[in-house]
């Protein structure tokens, strides 16, 4: 008995020498607020959608993979998985331009015209079974209707990236698996560097040449940013990569990238947020990198997505959105914007 009793307490010692370290607060940066955008894959696309028309004035670009039109679901599953991910019936993109200029009038999300000079990059793998490419370039069509009805918004650059063969998968240079096939990670070993394409097409050229990445990955507690205590479906812990002259004190952008579903750190573990590339870029362009994580929901969200057809409450796509607040008060956090 007293062996097994040893043996239990060993184990037990052990398995709390290797757990991970609590989450800390995130740390004061000093946010250069012209320089802060938001990037997604597949649901983290749609997402990033969401959060750029909810608040054009925080989210000055987008880059969109894999993804469709602005809440093309209607808070509804079924036209979710069959209009905007198969494209059939096709989503219409001007009655989704014009649903988001009645929100706006109604100030269910941002003024419209924040998005003037802004930026949006649409990404999408030829080989995609997932996203049909009629739904990815219905986004195209869906700002180029937006653009119609607001002349304000001449100088929105919407760009399209179409040629690349790849699957349902965040295309790297080598990391992940064969580009081809559909599966975790979701990092598809390419030949193309979707992380640098990004940050090209959201911030220009890149201010340093970088070989790899210097900065550290931290984990912060998403917790404390939850003000209402409902239940926004997130883990308790994301993952933040703060270069180190951000972490110096200069000043610096912040890119919000989101991944998609069952690419979450609880179902692949750190590939996503240490293998796709986004670090090294983000020490060359002076941007810290956050990466909120969801999780998995018995019902509602079992491969925790975010969410982009209403798990969370019908006013998901909106300023009111449990997950767009929660987003807007990560981004709060991690540093008073400076001029």
């Amino acid at each position: 008995m007293k062996f097994r009793i040893a043996a239990l307490a060993i184990a037990l010692l052990t398995m709390a020498a290797h757990a991970a370290p609590p989450a800390a607060a995130l740390p004061k940066l000093h946010v250069d607020r012209a320089r802060v955008a938001v990037a997604g894959m597949s649901a983290g696309a749609y997402m990033a959608e969401q959060a750029q028309l909810a608040y054009p004035e925080i989210f000055h670009g987008a880059a969109l993979i894999a993804g469709g039109p602005y809440d093309c679901a209607q808070d509804s599953v079924a036209t979710a998985v069959t209009t905007c991910m198969k494209g059939s019936p096709a989503p219409d993109p001007v009655v989704l331009a014009k649903l988001a200029q009645e929100r706006a009038a109604n100030g269910e999300i941002g003024p419209l015209a924040k998005l003037a000079r802004g930026k949006v990059y649409i990404l999408h793998g030829k080989q995609d079974p997932v996203i049909a490419e009629s739904v990815a370039h219905a986004t195209v069509d869906f700002y180029a209707a937006l653009k119609a009805a607001v002349p304000a918004l001449s100088s929105l650059t919407v760009t399209w990236d179409g040629s690349h063969d790849f699957s349902h998968t965040f295309p790297t240079e080598a990391a992940g698996i064969d580009c081809d096939n559909v599966g975790t990670p979701f990092l598809g070993k390419c030949g193309f560097d979707g992380a640098g394409a990004v940050f090209h097409a959201l911030y220009g050229a890149p201010l340093h040449k970088v070989a790899e990445a210097k900065g550290k990955l931290q984990r912060f507690d998403q917790k404390t940013l939850l003000s209402d205590g409902k239940d926004a479906s997130l883990a308790d812990a994301g993952v933040a990569y703060v270069p180190p002259a951000c972490a110096k004190g200069r000043r610096c952008g912040v890119l919000v990238v989101l991944h998609g579903c069952l690419q979450n750190v609880d179902s692949v573990g750190e590939s996503f947020v240490k293998e796709a590339g986004f670090n090294r870029w983000a020490d060359a362009y002076d941007v810290a990198v956050l990466y909120p994580q969801t999780r998995s929901g018995v019902v509602a969200n079992p491969k925790a997505c975010w969410d982009w057809f209403g798990y969370t409450g019908a006013d998901y796509a909106t300023r009111n959105g449990l997950q767009l607040r929660w987003l807007v008060a990560a981004v709060t956090a991690l540093g008073r914007p400076s001029h």
